[in-house]
């Protein structure tokens, strides 16, 4: 079990990189304390495996170093980290029975043979294996495979840490909850470092107690779930966190008031001091944009409104572009024009992308 430090870590796939653009992976300090329930989140490309791979010691970053506890591990190779890896397509010795599977990291770092016996169907009956256990692998579906994959990973109570790449790609979809509910029920009882790489913000949100946000290489936000929802410090946090994602509309901000279109709305913060000549933008969530009527906002063309079940969407058309709010279950509207209220207070304001805090009020 380690902490894991990441020391102006970088790594470009070009032999010369000369500058940020060149570069898969820009700089990164960051601290993986010892125990944290982690979630790498980003869409492809974005250089989170490429992260987790230096971590686990597949790629040897280009600058910058990467400590377990104190220990340099930086140009290590992978069996000298004493970490776990899951990748995102089973990997399985289809000759061996499930229970061999299982048993094979234990067998090859010479743990005693009933130790790892129990420690097999500990982890068998978490996984929902041990019907399982004395069958070939060869003949188990794709989502029973991964489970042993998982298992693998999970089995050595000693490691420094697990690393998960997008492990729940192949698992059926009504099995996803369950599992994931599974890994967050082992991390409380193992007390172990888990670095959890996904596309999908649910599987992060409900797996992660820190989420790391990555955009083009870069992390632009971390935080736990509810810090990412409330206040996303990049605009691309709050676009990819949510759903729908978080509405970015040009503006102007003069003091406490933005000016949208023309419009002006309210602001819970003054601005004083935004940066000249900086692309200004104003960020709402749809939750904090509801729909009425009429009255006082921000006039608005209605495109289509969704009823979703428990809540009603409406995607509607400001100053050319599509946006979406909330509306009352009780709300009527006679025609295609409406006014959009937003909520001061939910109001965040960004500057060549990134959040700036304002004066007054709650920051």
């Amino acid at each position: 079990m380690a902490r894991i430090t990441l020391d102006k870590l970088a790594h470009s796939y070009k032999a010369n990189p000369r500058g940020p653009e060149d570069f898969a992976l820009k700089e990164i300090d960051h601290v993986w304390r010892q125990g944290g329930a982690y979630a790498l989140l980003g869409p492809s490309g974005c250089g989170k495996t490429t992260l987790l791979n230096i971590i686990s010691g597949l790629v040897e970053p280009t600058h910058g170093r990467i400590l377990f506890d104190d220990r340099d591990v930086t140009r290590l190779p992978t069996e000298a980290r004493n970490i776990a890896q899951v990748f995102q397509f089973p990997v399985v010795y289809d000759t061996m029975t499930v229970r061999e599977n299982l048993a094979f990291p234990l067998k090859n770092r010479g743990v005693d043979a009933r130790a790892a016996r129990v420690r097999v169907e500990e982890i068998a009956q978490l996984l929902d294996l041990t019907p399982h256990l004395d069958r070939r692998a060869s003949g188990l579906t794709a989502d029973a495979k991964q489970k042993i994959s998982l298992g693998r990973g999970l089995v050595r109570p000693d490691v420094a840490a697990i690393l998960f790449d997008e492990p729940l790609t192949v698992i059926d979809p009504h099995l996803k909850w369950q599992l994931r509910s599974t890994l967050k029920e082992l991390h409380r009882k193992l007390d172990l470092t888990m670095i959890y790489v996904t596309h999908d913000q649910t599987e992060a949100l409900t797996f992660a107690d820190t989420v790391v946000v990555m955009h083009d290489g870069a992390v632009v936000q971390t935080g736990a779930p509810d810090e990412l929802f409330d206040r996303p410090e990049h605009v691309f946090v709050g676009h990819f966190i949510g759903s729908p994602g978080m509405n970015v509309l040009p503006c102007r901000v003069e003091g406490a008031t933005a000016y949208v279109d023309g419009a002006a709305t309210p602001l819970s913060r003054s601005y004083p001091r935004l940066p000249d000549g900086a692309r200004i933008e104003l960020g709402v969530r749809p939750e904090f944009a509801t729909l009425e009527p009429g009255g006082e906002g921000l006039a608005v063309r209605i495109r289509r409104i969704d009823d979703l079940g428990r809540s009603r969407i409406a995607r509607v058309e400001l100053g050319g572009r599509t946006i979406a709010a909330s509306v009352a279950e009780d709300a009527s509207f006679d025609g295609e024009r409406a006014v959009l209220r937003l909520d001061p207070a939910r109001i965040h304001i960004y500057a060549d992308g990134r959040r700036v805090a304002g004066e007054g009020g709650a920051a």
